[in-house]
């Protein structure tokens, strides 16, 4: 159990004897009175900040991952295509009925959480967990207009019946700043494990430090509207200025741990990277299933798997990585990130994609210090074949909207595949739900969020190039001799963030959302190129529920 979880948990315990202790109370109000001291108040709070752990432990990570350039969806036989929910956004083709998408309300269900703590009677309007509260509503509303757009503010309980209209983007993502500069100086600074995987003040720094690297994106008078190349962004100073806020608190850095460590299965608040991230636990916080989608899809029958034990659980399987950004990202000599993928390279010694080397030998790694054995890793027992990975992804048949790679240990084998949310049987036999904690903002995307927001304002800078190196440094690769371009850092954020659901996100930002790439390709009659589809339909669900609602552009 990780350690904020227990502290919740007493925290509940507590709030329920504050409740309990006046036995002269008449009974009618032990229900329609809720305790609003601060304890009761973080106690009815755990909840919020917990609501996002299930979209965000798999259909957020599918939705986000498989519409950039990192993964590409595979089926197998027919399985796992499952009505298109995952090679419709790799096609940038979604649809309304998309269960990949169908997670609208239980943001706004989160939203109306917080309204409702805020709306209890006698409530502190200007006490802290109601500041918390405010931030993480915010929070939801930026999950929500990145992915749809145009939606409705939510800064109180609609009255019954009450038509709720979607507001433009570039209106919502004012209010959202509104709000979270209300908070920042009402928000805790404490950084420890009381406060882990609570909004903080840097949390909503970080949060309003990325609204404002993407403000001409988010601001834009119509989502296909905004051009990367001639966007002009008037709050890149503000950007600069909270991320120094952020640096210069000393209460973070980019840790003394190794890259692949700061994702393990027992990471949590010792990571001290993380600014803010989601707690999971196999047994108390579930939903956390990375693992599932990534797994070679015969794992189970491996006697000794990549990971270094026998899993009890198969692996989906139905996400593989795709080969351009295999070919374009991993390529760093002594790069310890290269080591977060299998199937990159048949070389432990100098681990990287050497163009040409599309076949590719996977090693087991040791799962006590998550590295890379010279171990090579077999398909079933130690007197089977070897596991290989291959680089280029090919279909059954040219051109499949269902991306059907074959059932078989061939299909099995198409694409390279992420070991960096690391899979212990521990965890993965309980459902396959991961205890591996996911961080949302990281010290290292505040280095690199302001190193582009100079480069932005200033065309280079020698400070961009320091903020760069450190980074490069503390991944033991090779660092700039010279200030980096736009494009040099976007190629840093994917290997940076890979995997950690932020691609699209900057796909959009630096121009690169329309580009091709498996099975994103012109060629291929199911993949789309229209710029409305840089934001996702609305759910068929969610227009029933709001008959006034018209569907997003193109759709």
């Amino acid at each position: 159990m990780k350690t904020n979880i227990k502290v919740l948990f007493m925290a509940g315990l507590a709030a329920l004897a504050v409740g309990c202790t006046d036995l002269d109370v008449p009974v009618e109000s032990q229900y329609t009175d809720y305790p609003t001291d601060d304890i009761a108040m973080e106690a009815k709070m755990a909840d919020i900040y917990y609501h996002f752990s299930g979209v965000l432990g798999r259909r957020y990570m599918e939705v986000m991952g498989l519409s950039s350039d990192e993964w590409t969806a595979a089926s197998y036989g027919g399985g796992w295509y499952d009505g298109g929910a995952y090679a419709h956004p790799a096609f940038h083709n979604y649809t309304f009925e998309d269960a990949t998408i169908d997670w609208f309300g239980t943001i706004t269900e989160g939203i109306s959480k917080v309204n409702k703590v805020m709306e209890t009677e006698g409530v502190d309007l200007t006490s802290e967990p109601i500041y918390k509260a405010r931030a993480i509503r915010a929070f939801f509303h930026w999950i929500l207009m990145d992915g749809w757009g145009d939606i409705p503010i939510l800064d109180k309980t609609p009255a019954d019946g009450a038509t709720v209209d979607r507001k433009p983007r570039a209106e919502v993502t004012k209010w959202m700043e509104s709000e979270l500069l209300a908070c920042i100086p009402n928000l805790p600074t404490e950084v420890s494990a009381n406060t882990y995987g609570q909004p903080t003040r840097w949390m909503a720094e970080a949060l309003l430090a990325k609204i404002y690297i993407n403000w001409p994106v988010y601001t834009a008078s119509a989502v296909e509207d905004y051009d990367a190349a001639t966007a002009k962004n008037e709050k890149l100073a503000d950007c600069i200025n909270l991320c120094d806020d952020i640096i210069n608190s000393g209460k973070f850095n980019l840790g003394s741990m190794s890259y692949r460590e700061k994702f393990s299965y027992d990471n949590g608040p010792k990571v001290e990277d993380f600014i803010y991230a989601m707690p999971y636990d196999t047994q108390t916080r579930q939903g956390m299933q990375y693992g599932r989608s990534r797994c070679w899809k015969n794992i189970k029958k491996m006697e000794k798997s990549y990971f270094g034990d026998a899993l009890s659980q198969s692996g989906g399987g139905y996400i593989t990585m795709t080969p351009e950004f295999v070919k374009k990202t991993f390529i760093l000599q002594g790069d310890e990130r290269n080591k977060c993928v299998i199937g990159l390279s048949s070389n432990p010694d100098d681990y990287r994609y050497v163009e040409g080397q599309d076949e590719n030998t996977v090693f087991v790694y040791n799962k006590s210090n998550l590295q890379m054995t010279k171990e090579v890793a077999r398909v079933e027992g130690a007197d089977s074949d070897p596991l290989v990975l291959k680089v280029n992804v090919e279909l059954l048949t040219p051109d499949d909207a269902t991306l059907d790679v074959g059932d078989n240990l061939t299909g099995y084998c198409q694409g390279c595949r992420s070991v960096k949310w690391y899979v212990i049987d521990d965890d993965f036999k309980n459902g396959r739900n991961q205890s591996n904690d996911v961080p949302i903002f990281r010290f290292a995307d505040v280095l690199l969020m302001k190193a582009e927001a100079l480069t932005r304002q200033n065309g280079s800078s020698a400070d961009a190039k320091d903020l760069f190196n450190k980074i490069r440094a503390y991944a033991n690769a090779p660092e700039l001799d010279h200030e980096p371009s736009l494009e040099e850092i976007y190629d840093e954020r994917g290997r940076e963030f890979f995997d950690e659901n932020w691609r699209r996100n900057d796909m959009i930002r630096f121009g690169h959302f329309e580009d091709e790439y498996f099975p994103h390709y012109k060629s291929f009659t199911a993949a789309r190129f229209e710029k409305t589809c840089r934001i996702f339909p609305i759910h068929k669900d969610i227009l029933n529920l709001n008959p006034s609602w018209k569907q997003n552009a193109g759709y």
